[in-house]
């Protein structure tokens, strides 16, 4: 079975190395972006991964105009996209659900959370 490709994006090189390193223990394939702008520059080299968990608070492009430019991507409009995210406001998840987000994560999330989330959530899982 091919590993199921999972783009994590976040400006925190510690966040990204941590879910790196927890869904390659269970046999995930991670590439990670700092931020929303190095996102897309991956994505239009052609990856089409099969999730993307974005932080929503970065430099240069936010997690929310990350969620709508994917959106807005013939090649990418059905990929399921993870908010994780410190923020927890009702406004702030309305609007990305609005706007094409699959789920939201509140950080620190939980090892086992994150896993039961991203498999109900990843086709062929």
């Amino acid at each position: 079975m091919v590993a199921k490709l999972i783009l994590v994006v976040d400006d925190s090189a510690t966040m990204r190395l941590s879910l790196k390193t927890q869904l390659e223990l269970h046999d995930f394939q991670v590439e990670t972006a700092a931020d929303g702008v190095k996102a897309l520059e991956y994505l239009a080299g052609g990856t089409r991964p099969d999730l993307i968990i974005t932080d929503l608070h970065m430099p240069n492009m936010d997690g929310l105009e990350l969620i709508r430019r994917i959106r807005q991507a013939a090649g990418l409009r059905f990929v399921p996209i993870l908010v994780l995210t410190t923020e927890s406001q009702q406004a702030l998840r309305d609007e990305a659900r609005r706007i094409g987000a699959t789920g939201w994560l509140v950080k620190p999330v939980p090892g086992e959370e994150l896993l039961r989330v991203v498999r109900h959530v990843v086709p062929g899982l």
